[in-house]
């Protein structure tokens, strides 16, 4: 199937549009929500999405066969790693979750469209109004897409133009994506642009910047900090800088009759994007004083990426990164030689899995891509200070100090797994 040329990145690779170009394509834009877009109801976006998240869930889709077709030599994941990836994101895309998410951000799931009050804002004659930027620009990273349609589906049921500006090489799903919402209503793809060029273009970046109501950006934080530092001051900046993530399981879930469901779920977390998301863990802490211990975990744990593998491949990898890998491997191979606190399992002939099985707590920064470690610690406190130890080497103002005594410390319970046992944790460090 051939994309009709509706977006700037679906034109040939290397025609780069102009600063000119880019500056007349947001003021477009602008026109075009005034026009098709702004007066929508909150309802009526959710109606919509909801709409185009159920057809991608399709088998015989043409936008998502053209991404399982296409998307393995596009993003390097498998199109069994992209098919599942796809699913959860899409499946997310129905009224009950759009409820959900507008009741947690806005309080009030119609506050887009008129004020509103929640019965607690109502006892003290409260109202509230949520409105949107009119251009929204996005820079997208190009590790993961999921992001990339996360920032383009808000945008959306905000009601705000877009602008999706994605790494050098990385336009196919988003463009699929963007593709899949104009045929659902032509008039609101008319309020989004997706383009792509290289690194390094200061003008078109420039030209971009001064048209933005709000910029939004992924990727490390010298890149965020360059952006931050050349945006006007009008432009409000929301920048999602380098996340690391470890998983904790407390010795309640370790039980004889859980532990098959338990392994299966930590697995899930490593197998899912090739463990490139922010919140895939690097490190299992496992609570000693259950059913099994973290040796025995890190074992069955092997066993079932084995398992993952046949069934969902990891692809193959660039020759820099499966290098680093093998070289790993062959540390941790020479230190279980030697030292009875440390194990290893990988994947024969490939480097398509690995665990490592530390005692020794502190945390580390895995080299991904399906390579983890599980390490036993007595207790949730012991797992902090590991993670604080490597958070305070790398950022002394540590995020990880502040944020454990914090209210709203991001955690997420595994689903299925009992009260207070299966905790997943992310934290702002990086290496």
């Amino acid at each position: 199937m051939n994309l009709p040329n509706y977006f700037l990145a679906d034109l040939a690779p290397d025609a780069t549009p102009s600063a000119e170009m880019l500056a007349e394509a947001c003021r477009t834009l602008r026109r075009n929500r005034e026009r098709y877009l702004a007066h929508h109801s909150t309802q009526k976006m959710v109606n919509l999405l909801s709409s185009v998240g159920k057809s991608w869930l399709e088998p015989d889709n043409r936008f998502r066969k053209l991404a399982l077709e296409q998307g393995p030599g596009a993003t390097g994941f498998s199109s069994v790693t992209l098919a599942t990836g796809l699913d959860a994101f899409f499946k997310q895309l129905n009224p009950e979750g759009f409820q959900a998410l507008l009741e947690q951000d806005l309080g009030h799931p119609e506050r887009l469209d008129r004020l509103s009050a929640t019965a607690p804002e109502r006892e003290f004659h409260r109202a509230g109004l949520a409105t949107a930027p009119e251009l929204l620009v996005h820079i997208a990273a190009g590790n993961l897409p999921n992001p990339a349609l996360s920032s383009i589906l808000l945008g959306v049921l905000v009601r705000s133009a877009q602008f999706v500006k994605c790494a050098s090489g990385t336009s196919l799903l988003p463009r699929l994506f963007a593709h899949s919402l104009y045929e659902a209503e032509p008039k609101l793809g008319a309020c989004l642009e997706i383009a792509e060029w290289p690194r390094g273009q200061v003008e078109l970046e420039k030209a971009l910047f001064q048209e933005a109501d709000c910029l939004t950006a992924t990727g490390s934080d010298e890149t965020l900090a360059d952006i931050h530092q050349r945006l006007p001051d009008k432009t409000r900046f929301l920048g999602y800088g380098h996340r690391v993530s470890f998983a904790y399981v407390a010795n309640e879930a370790l039980t004889v009759s859980s532990e098959r469901h338990v392994v299966a779920q930590a697995a899930a977390d490593v197998v899912a994007w090739n463990q490139l998301g922010c919140l895939s863990p690097h490190v299992i802490y496992i609570q000693q004083g259950g059913s099994f211990g973290p040796e025995q975990f890190a074992e069955v744990l092997a066993r079932e990426l084995e398992r993952r593998e046949e069934l969902e491949p990891r692809g193959e990898l660039p020759a820099e990164a499966a290098a680093v890998i093998a070289s790993r491997r062959a540390l941790y191979e020479v230190r279980a030689a030697h030292s009875p606190d440390t194990r290893h399992w990988g994947s024969k002939g490939s480097t398509a899995w690995t665990v490592v099985y530390e005692a020794d707590a502190r945390f580390q920064v895995s080299c991904l891509h399906r390579f983890i470690y599980v390490k036993g610690v007595k207790d949730l406190t012991e797992a902090l200070q590991g993670a604080t130890i490597f958070e305070a080497k790398y950022r002394p103002s540590g995020w990880l100090r502040r944020r454990t005594r914090h209210p709203s410390w991001r955690w997420r319970w595994r689903a299925g797994a009992p009260a207070a046992s299966v905790l997943w944790v992310k934290c702002s460090s990086r290496p």
